[in-house]
C-alpha cells in the first residue's frame, strides 16, 4: 500500500510538475513575442523613416540632374538660335550684295549694249572710210604709175631693194660701234691684266729635242761601248728602248729617241756604266734597271715639289706622278712641266686680279695638259683625255671643265675655264716658246691667205710678222667701208675655227683707192 502510494504521490507530482513547467513556458514565449514584436515595430517604423530619406534624397537628386539637363538643353538651343540668326543677317547681307551686283550687271549690260551699237556704228564709218582710201590710194598708185613709167612691181622691187641696203647700212654701222665700244671698254683693262702676269711671270724655256749627247772621256770606250760583236750595243738598246749611234764624232756618243723618259734613263745609265767601267750585258740591264727605278721616284718627288711651289694641296698621288711625268714630255718643242707651271703663274695672277678663286686657277692651270701623259694607245683629244683622268680622281667639276674646255672640245661652264684658256694661249704664244717646223710653218702662212682670198672682193693678201698679222687688200669698187669691218670680223672668225696656231693672228682689211689721169 506504501509502494501503491508513493507511486501514485510520484505521478501526480509528475503531472503538477509538468503543468508548472507549462504554464512557465507559454508565458516565457509569450513574453519573448511579445518583446520580438516591439522589436520589429520599431524595425519597421526605422526601416520606414529611411525609405522616406532616401526617397526624399533621391528625388532631390533627380530633380537637380533634371535642372541641369534642362540648363545644358537652353544653353544649346540659345546657341544654336544665334548660330541661326547671324548665318539669317550673313544670307541677308549677301542677298543685299547680290542685289547691288545684279543692278551693276544690268547697269553695265546696258552700257556695252550702248557701245555696242556706238562700235558698229564707227566700224561702218571706218569701213567707209577704208573704202574711200584704198580708191584714193589706187587712183594715186594710177597716177604715180602714170608719171614714173613703171610698173607696181617693179616700183615694189625698187623700194625693197632700197631699204635692204639701207639696212645694212644701218646695221654695219650700228655694229661697228658696239665692236669699237667694246674694244674701248675692254683692251685697257684685258692688256693691262695680260701685262701684269706675263711681267710677273719669268719662266726658262727650254726646247726638246729627239736626241742627247754623252761626252766619252776617249774613243777608247766606243769599243767598250759596242763589245765583242755588238752585243753590249744590242744590250743597251733592247734595256732602254733606244737607239745609240756611234759615228766619227771625236768623244761623243748620241743616244736617239722620241720618248724623253727612256732617253733619260739611258744617259744616265750609260754614264754610270762608264764611270763604273764594268760595261757587259749583266751589268747593263742591272743599271739600267737601277737607273729607271731611280727616276721613277724623282718622278713622284718632282710632282710633290711642284704642288708645294704652286701651293696647291690635297691631290691624288697618282695625279702628282703624272705631273712629275710632264718634265720628260714636250708639246711644240716646249716643256710640258715648265709649260704647265707658267700657265698656273699667269692663271694665278689673273684670277687674283679678276676676284676669282686663286687654288681652284691654279689647279686647273697645272692640270690643263694632264692629258697628254696619258697612255698613248688610248685615242682622244688631250683635253678630254685630261677631264676623264680628273674626273677619276676625283678633282672638282669646274676644274675637269676648264680641262677639257681648253681647247674648246666641250662648252666651258666657268670663268676660271676662259683664264685657263687664255694663260695657255699666253705661255704658248711667248716668242722662243714653242718651235715650229719649217713646212708647217710655211703651210699655215697658205691657210691663211687662202681663207681671206675665198671672200668676193679680195684681191691680195699678205701673211706678215710670221704668220701674227694678215694684211688682205679688197677692190673699192666691190668692198665699202662699211662691209671691209665686217669682211674682217669674218675672216678673223673663220682662222679661229678652221685653223690652229700659237697665239693670235690679226687680221687687217685695206681698201684704198686710186684715181689717175695722163697729161699729155
Amino acid at each position: 500500500m506504501d509502494y501503491t502510494m508513493l507511486i501514485l504521490l510520484s505521478g501526480v507530482g509528475l503531472v503538477l510538475g509538468f503543468a508548472i513547467a507549462y504554464f512557465a513556458g507559454n508565458k516565457l514565449a509569450a513574453a519573448k513575442i511579445s518583446e520580438a514584436e516591439q522589436r520589429s515595430k520599431v524595425i519597421l517604423d526605422e526601416a520606414e523613416k529611411d525609405a522616406k530619406n532616401a526617397k526624399k534624397e533621391k528625388l532631390l537628386e533627380v530633380k537637380e540632374e533634371w535642372y541641369k539637363k534642362k540648363q545644358e538643353h537652353e544653353q544649346e538651343v540659345n546657341s544654336k538660335r544665334n548660330k541661326l540668326q547671324a548665318q539669317e543677317k550673313q544670307l541677308k547681307s549677301r542677298e543685299e550684295a547680290v542685289e547691288s551686283k545684279l543692278e551693276l550687271i544690268t547697269k553695265k549690260e546696258k552700257t556695252v549694249q550702248q557701245l555696242e551699237k556706238e562700235l558698229a556704228k564707227k566700224q561702218d564709218q571706218i569701213k567707209s572710210k577704208y573704202e574711200e582710201a584704198d580708191h584714193l590710194v589706187q587712183e594715186q598708185n594710177n597716177r604715180l604709175e602714170r608719171i614714173t613709167g613703171m610698173s607696181k612691181e617693179d616700183a615694189k622691187k625698187f623700194l625693197m631693194e632700197n631699204l635692204i641696203n639701207d639696212a645694212k647700212a644701218e646695221a654695219a654701222i650700228t655694229v661697228k660701234e658696239i665692236r669699237d665700244e667694246a674694244k674701248q671698254n675692254a683692251q685697257k683693262e684685258a692688256q693691262k691684266i695680260v701685262v701684269q702676269a706675263i711681267q710677273r711671270t719669268a719662266s726658262d724655256h727650254c726646247v726638246e729635242t729627239t736626241v742627247s749627247v754623252v761626252n766619252l772621256a776617249s774613243e777608247e770606250m766606243k769599243g767598250r761601248i759596242i763589245g765583242r760583236e755588238g752585243r753590249n750595243i744590242r744590250a743597251f738598246e733592247s734595256a732602254t728602248g733606244i737607239d745609240l749611234i756611234i759615228d766619227d764624232t771625236p768623244e761623243a756618243v748620241v743616244i736617239s729617241g722620241f720618248d724623253p723618259f727612256r732617253r733619260e734613263v739611258a744617259r744616265v745609265s750609260l754614264e754610270r756604266l762608264m764611270t763604273d767601267g764594268r760595261i757587259h750585258p749583266a751589268r747593263i740591264e742591272e743599271v739600267v734597271d737601277k737607273v729607271r727605278k731611280e727616276l721613277e721616284e724623282e718622278i713622284v718627288r718632282l710632282g710633290e715639289n711642284t704642288i708645294l711651289e704652286l701651293g696647291v694641296h690635297n691631290m691624288h698621288p697618282e695625279l702628282v706622278r703624272h705631273i712629275g711625268k710632264m718634265k720628260y714630255r714636250s708639246s711644240y718643242g716646249q716643256n710640258l712641266l715648265s709649260h704647265s707651271i707658267e700657265v698656273a703663274y699667269l692663271g694665278g695672277i689673273m684670277a687674283t686680279e679678276l676676284g676669282l678663286d686663286v687654288q681652284m686657277t691654279k689647279r686647273a692651270c697645272l692640270l690643263h695638259d694632264i692629258g697628254k701623259i696619258v697612255d698613248r694607245d688610248t685615242e682622244g683629244p688631250h683635253a678630254l683625255l685630261g677631264m676623264e683622268l680628273a674626273k677619276k680622281y676625283k678633282e672638282h667639276p669646274i676644274v675637269c671643265n676648264a680641262i677639257g674646255a681648253h681647247h674648246e672640245d666641250i662648252e666651258m661652264e666657268s670663268t676660271i675655264a676662259v683664264l685657263v684658256q687664255s694663260a695657255d694661249s699666253i705661255s704658248g704664244a711667248r716668242p722662243g716658246a714653242r718651235r715650229e717646223s719649217l713646212e708647217s710653218y710655211i703651210k699655215r702662212l697658205e691657210k691663211l691667205e687662202e681663207i681671206a682670198m675665198s671672200y668676193e672682193g679680195v684681191q691680195k693678201t699678205f701673211a706678215i710678222q710670221a704668220g701674227r698679222d694678215l694684211r688682205v687688200i679688197v677692190e673699192p669698187e666691190k668692198v665699202d667701208d662699211l662691209t671691209a669691218d665686217s669682211l674682217a670680223h669674218d675672216i678673223a672668225a673663220r682662222i679661229e675655227s678652221e685653223m690652229e696656231y700659237p697665239g693670235q693672228i690679226k687680221v687687217t682689211v685695206i681698201r684704198e683707192r686710186r684715181s689717175m689721169a695722163i697729161a699729155k
